[in-house]
This record gives structure tokens, sequence and C-alpha cells, in this order.
């Protein structure tokens, strides 16, 4: 089904690794689209991911750190989809990472957000040897 922009409605991405503001993607994919910007945590847990350049989070207790980045055109998730390697068609275990929509939680205490991020499975953390992130924010 394609995604359709709603008119007024902010679509948000949470991001903690090469997607976050300064970091090595945002301005390719993000950087001009994004309406908002709210630095925010999620729970999960968050992975380095040797000799890969990027981080990986999974579904957990945790708090991850990240921003929850707004936009109005709910097509950013197509290339970020791309990006991420995600195809909803695609047998899970075939994707690098999946999409989930999640509750975000601003900093500033601001009310949750209903966010989508990309997570990894425990067993793709595991098959490329991730290492915990025991503070949740990720230094790329």
């Amino acid at each position: 089904m394609p995604i359709t922009k709603l008119e007024n409605t902010t679509i948000y991405v949470f991001v903690y690794g090469t997607l976050k503001p300064g970091a090595a993607n945002f301005d390719l994919y993000c950087g001009k689209k994004v309406v908002s910007s709210h630095r925010a945590y999620i729970y999960g847990n968050l992975y380095h991911l040797p000799g890969l350049g990027y981080p990986g989070a999974t579904r957990g207790t945790e708090e991850v750190q990240g921003f929850a980045l707004g936009f109005d055109d709910a097509s950013i998730l197509h290339d970020l989809d791309r990006l991420e390697d995600y195809d909803p068609h695609r047998h899970p275990d075939a994707n690098e990472y999946y999409r989930e929509l999640i509750i975000a939680y601003p900093l500033d205490r601001s009310a949750p957000i209903s966010a989508w991020v990309y997570l990894m499975t425990p067993d793709r953390i595991r098959t490329l040897s991730g290492i915990l992130i025991p503070t949740g924010w990720w230094e790329g």
C-alpha cells in the first residue's frame, strides 16, 4: 500500500545512529526534509556493530538515546527503508532492520511521540557480534 501525505500530519522517525543530526547520513537523507527535531529516548538495547560503522538497536528495557525527527511528507519512509535495507514484503530474516511504530520520550518532558524506528532482531545482533552500549548513546 503506498504511503500518502496526510494534510497537517507530522511523521516522526526516531534515529539513534547515522541519521542523527550531525552524523554521516543526516544531511543526505533528512537534512532539508526535517520540520522538527527533539532529543528523545526509546526503551530498547543499543549495540555497537564492529567494523560496520553504524549501530543496531533491539527491543529492550534500557534507554536508547537519539532524536525524534519530524517530517511533513510520509514518503521519507521509502528513502529510509532503502537505506536501512527494509522491505515489508520480504521475510523478516532477509531484512537488515525492520521498521516498527514505537513511543519516543522527548528529553524536555513534553508529551511522548509515536515514531517509527528501525530495529534489528536479537539474532541479527548476535550474527554481527554486537556489543552492548550501556550508555544508550552511539558515538559515530
